[in-house]
């Protein structure tokens, strides 16, 4: 016996236990089994029924089990197998007696309805009805609800994984982890939706064969072995039923396993404790019922005793329950106040506040959401933002303080920068944030708002319309990841002014330790801390990340020696960053789209800058009008084409139109010529300002 297991262990560790399962199937259906066998292998079948019925049961989520439909496949097959084995040895030995088939089938026909093969049929019967119409029914019907809705909802919940990690709330590999689950949630019901089916389909193949059984062997035993038609009904209908009820049995476990792994919920949790905690956890419930049971147990005629005895259990029960409540509410006492010495003590620095680089003010019913004692997860959130942004952007970014203000509205809360506030918004605590990313297919219920982050329409939704947003094409958020995107979009537009000397100190530090002689020609030989930090402010306004340290640093050091001007030296290290800027505009290989100024009108501009020097571009207010409404239009076309909105012109004029047109133009992008890779295609898509230009020079 002990080598027989070692021997199945080894075959399932190499692969090959499925395949012998389903050769096993076909010899059963092909060759004669005796009956030995097949108690052997009725015994295994209920076996298998009783252990997968409790791994629906103890599995903490349905996707725990997510090889079940292909189990339910092969029990399925396993017991059609054994009906067919056991069909063959009933019409072929049953004149023996009803032992012909194993000492299983017997017991079932024998023992279990007594002998009695009338009772035999309705037992089956029933057993059936109970099988076919109310759980398999049923749960064929929740299995496709529930395949459908969790399809319907896919778009949505990969959009919100992708909110999520755009907002900094969990990291590339969460991410992909979560898609993965998701993914991986589809494909489960979706086979339960076809797995169902298998257990329709066995419900009524077991009725089948019953009646194809019971007419076989009624003619098998009157015709061929001249039996009296009494005896040959007994022996055979007994030994059909044992069948028969032998593999209903399992085929209801099955069934029910089925509707069991559907009807659960996606959280994590034991079913059996789930249960016992909220249908067995009211003591206010139980009290009730123990009162209106004993009220019965009162009448006359009724069984009092029954009707008393539980009544008073369930109030004992409900005492038990109430008691235990009891005792684990922890009463808080105040604190004693600390005595205060009357003697004022003098003033000393650490009494002057310094200003928060970043703060956050919520109003008081905010609370909650920044609370850990009361569930708050946004201090965690805006962890995960900063991490995700600090990996981005290449430096850190200071942690934010946050308070409440009495002053703010009671969902009202402000993002400040150096204690001067920089965002606002206001949110719904009990609610979530349906946002609408371009195309849905209805409408919802709720109060109608922006998306604060992004300025999208959106609506506050209940909690419990969030699946229904999902499958209309809605991203759904909590109201704690609204916040955390608002601030991580925020802090991104913000971020060269949350960059000071020590963050570059940092930084040049930890690029010394793998290249000192770097460092050492830059900071203080070619130039000093302040200018340093002044090309990175200027990198990082323009959206340009400063992780590329060694590049950076080498470009300044080539060029300090020549220019001390901030602006020229952020000109060098965007064109030796020109592959990296491209490459976080689009990281498409195609053509690189572009939106060029006229000649003509870049000659006016030209001049212009000469003229007015480092106070910037003077434009003639007409000519600003045209030029900003002509670049806003070809930056919309290029939003509906699906494209980036890149304007190109001069290395000199570059910083100008940057600070200029992005704050007014969304989504423009401003390069020079010098800082388009040479190996990379451009493809002019518009040209701005030949009309302009025309009437500045006219």
């Amino acid at each position: 016996m002990t080598s027989t297991l070692k021997s199945m262990l080894i075959f399932a560790r190499n692969g090959l236990g499925t395949p012998i399962l389903l050769i096993a199937l076909l010899v059963m259906i092909v060759l004669p089994l005796p009956p030995l066998a097949l108690d052997i292998f009725f015994t295994f079948n209920i076996a298998l029924a009783l252990v997968v019925i409790l791994m629906t049961i103890y599995s903490p989520r349905p996707l725990e089990f997510s090889v079940f439909p292909t189990v339910l496949l092969l029990a399925t097959l396993l017991r059609l197998a054994l009906n067919v084995a056991s069909t063959r040895v009933v019409l072929m030995n049953g004149q023996t007696g009803t032992d012909a088939a194993g000492q299983v089938i017997e017991a079932f026909g024998e023992f279990v309805v007594g002998g009695n093969y009338a009772v035999g049929l309705v037992v089956f019967f029933i057993l059936v009805i109970i099988n076919f119409v109310v759980v398999t029914k049923g749960a064929g019907r929740v299995s496709e609800v529930s395949a459908r809705f969790t399809l319907d909802a896919l778009p949505g919940k990969q959009m919100a994984i992708d909110a999520d990690l755009n907002s900094g709330l969990i990291t590339q590999d969460e991410a992909r982890a979560r898609r993965l689950e998701t993914s991986a949630e589809a494909d489960f019901y979706g086979s339960m939706d076809g797995a169902s089916k298998f257990v329709r389909g066995d419900a009524i193949a077991g009725i089948l064969i019953l009646f194809i059984n019971i007419i076989g062997g009624l003619v098998i035993g009157t015709v061929t072995h001249d039996m009296p038609l009494a005896d040959a009904a007994r022996t055979y209908i007994l030994l059909t039923i044992g069948d028969g009820l032998v593999a209903q049995i399992p085929s209801l476990l099955l069934s029910t396993a089925t509707a069991i792994i559907v009807t659960r919920v996606s959280a994590a949790g034991d079913m059996g404790t789930d249960i016992v905690r909220q249908v067995f956890g009211s003591a206010r419930a139980i009290a009730i019922a123990a009162v209106i049971i004993g009220a019965l147990g009162l009448v006359p005629g009724m069984p009092n005793l029954v009707f008393l005895g539980l009544g008073g259990a369930l109030g004992f029960a409900a005492w038990i329950l109430n008691k235990r409540a009891m005792q684990t509410e922890v009463e808080v006492l105040p604190e004693e106040p600390v005595a205060e010495s009357n003697t004022p003590r003098e003033l000393a620095w650490d009494d002057v506040s310094q200003v928060d680089p970043v703060g956050m003010e919520v109003g008081y019913r905010l609370i909650p959401l920044v609370d850990r004692a009361q569930g708050g997860i946004l201090l965690e959130r805006m962890k995960g933002v900063r991490r995700k942004l600090s990996e981005e952007l290449g430096f850190l970014i200071p942690p934010v303080h946050v308070r409440d203000n009495l002053d703010l509205g009671p969902n009202g809360y402000r993002v400040t920068l150096n204690g001067v506030p920089a965002a606002r918004g206001e949110i719904h605590a009990d609610r979530h944030l349906a946002i609408n990313p371009g195309q849905v297919y209805g409408t919802l219920e709720g109060v109608e708002t922006k998306d604060p982050a992004f300025g999208l329409p959106a609506v506050w939704i209940n909690a419990e319309q969030r699946d229904h947003a999902q499958t209309l094409g809605y991203t759904v958020v909590d109201p704690a990841t609204v916040v955390a995107t608002h601030l991580s979009q925020m802090l991104r537009d913000h971020a060269h002014e949350l960059l000071g000397h020590d963050d570059v100190q940092q930084l040049l530090d930890r690029l010394a330790r793998n290249h000192p002689k770097l460092v050492e020609n830059l900071v203080p030989k070619s130039l000093s801390l302040g200018v340093v930090l002044r090309v990175m402010q200027n990198l990082l306004s323009e959206q340009i990340p400063i992780r590329d340290m060694r590049t950076i640093a080498e470009t300044l050091a080539d060029h300090g020696a020549r220019s001390q001007d901030p602006v020229a030296l952020t000109a060098a290290v965007r064109a030796a960053l020109s592959r990296f800027i491209v490459q976080g505009i689009t990281d498409s290989y195609e053509d690189l789209p572009l939106i060029a100024l006229d000649p003509g009108l870049e000659q006016v501009l030209q001049r212009s800058l000469q003229a007015t020097g480092s106070a910037g571009l003077g434009i003639e207010p007409r000519l600003a009008e045209r030029l900003q409404r002509g670049a806003s239009e070809a930056a919309q076309r290029q939003e509906i084409a699906g494209e980036p909105a890149v304007l190109v012109t001069s290395a000199e004029l570059r910083p100008w139109l940057a600070r200029w047109l992005r704050p007014m133009v969304r989504g423009l992008h401003v390069l020079a010529y010098t800082e388009i890779p040479d190996n990379r295609p451009v493809r002019v898509v518009a040209t701005l300002g030949a009309a302009e230009a025309q009437a500045a020079t006219a």
